[in-house]
């Protein structure tokens, strides 16, 4: 196809030279002239002198055939030359839009390609970027974890080393503690002259207890061995200033708890303690080695 259009071009080529030979010997006819210069001008034209050989040939042809024709087939001889001229111009200003609009097509599309590929650049930056972003936080994030899990042990185990000193110490301090009321129930059984009850040490407090035999038969009033009791609890809270005492008393089927817990108490009242310091209450039933129980808070 292509070596066709060069083909036709060259006769194009050279039917416009004769056209300006036979346009010389035709100045008698101005139309004649008038439409060969049209085409003379649509082949100088650069843009234009590639375009429409094809119809260029047939509005050449057309003019001859008018220049030659008879008087009676003039009009209408002039007509076609003209429309073919006329066909002639649009054909080629068409076939170099449409040549415009293939460049600008391919112009359009290379621009395209070139920012599809700009544009996948830079998304494939700034999903690098990102990544490295992610990577520097994941990083950040194990070592902070790390640093966390190395604070939270450092934590425990000092935790730990107080626990143990706290410890240590209550453990030192219970002992001294120890030493000392034991230090208090002596000295009271020295004032008193008389031995303290039993005690045992509860989370209640010291607790101290009573038996029967402190008590008069079926009475809640205190037998010898109970006065000396009493004497001697009352020199132990005076040996403990802070302490407080709460006194519980057990019945039988002849003396009721509270007589006896109220006996103590204001034996104890008796001996020098304030009331303030001292409580009593009645409790279950008790027995011969339980009749009272005397809980001292330190």
């Amino acid at each position: 196809m292509s070596a066709f259009r060069k083909s036709l071009h060259s006769t194009v080529l050279g039917l416009a030279l004769a056209t300006a030979s036979l346009a010389a010997g035709a100045a008698d006819n101005p139309v004649v002239v008038q439409l060969n210069q049209r085409l003379a001008a649509l082949q100088a034209d650069p843009a234009l002198a590639e375009m429409a050989a094809y119809e260029k040939l047939q509005a050449q042809h057309a003019i001859a055939a008018f220049d030659k024709a008879r008087r009676s087939q003039r009009e209408t001889a002039q007509y076609i030359a003209e429309r073919r001229v006329e066909i002639a111009e649009i054909a080629a200003r068409t076939q170099a839009a449409r040549r415009d609009v293939d460049r600008l097509d391919r112009t359009r599309s290379e621009l395209l390609v070139e920012a599809s590929r700009r544009e996948a650049e830079k998304a494939r930056r700034e999903a690098e970027r990102l990544r490295v972003q992610a990577q520097i936080q994941a990083e950040e994030t194990e070592r902070l974890r790390l640093a966390a899990e190395a604070e939270a042990l450092a934590r425990q185990e000092a935790e730990t080393t107080l626990d143990t000193v706290a410890g240590q110490q209550a453990n030192r301090l219970s002992a001294a503690r120890q030493r000392e009321l034991k230090l208090a129930r002596e000295e009271a059984e020295l004032v008193s002259g008389a031995k303290l009850p039993a005690s045992k040490f509860e989370a209640r407090g010291e607790v101290f207890t009573l038996g029967a035999d402190a008590f008069g038969s079926g009475s809640a009033k205190l037998s010898t061995g109970g006065t000396a009791s009493a004497k001697a609890l009352a020199a132990y809270l005076q040996a403990n200033p802070k302490a407080r005492a709460r006194v519980e008393g057990f019945g039988d089927s002849q003396t009721p708890g509270q007589r006896r817990a109220d006996a103590l108490r204001d034996a104890l009242v008796a001996a020098g303690i304030p009331r303030s310091r001292l409580q009593s209450a009645a409790k279950g039933a008790g027995s011969k080695a339980r009749a009272l129980e005397v809980i001292v808070t330190h």
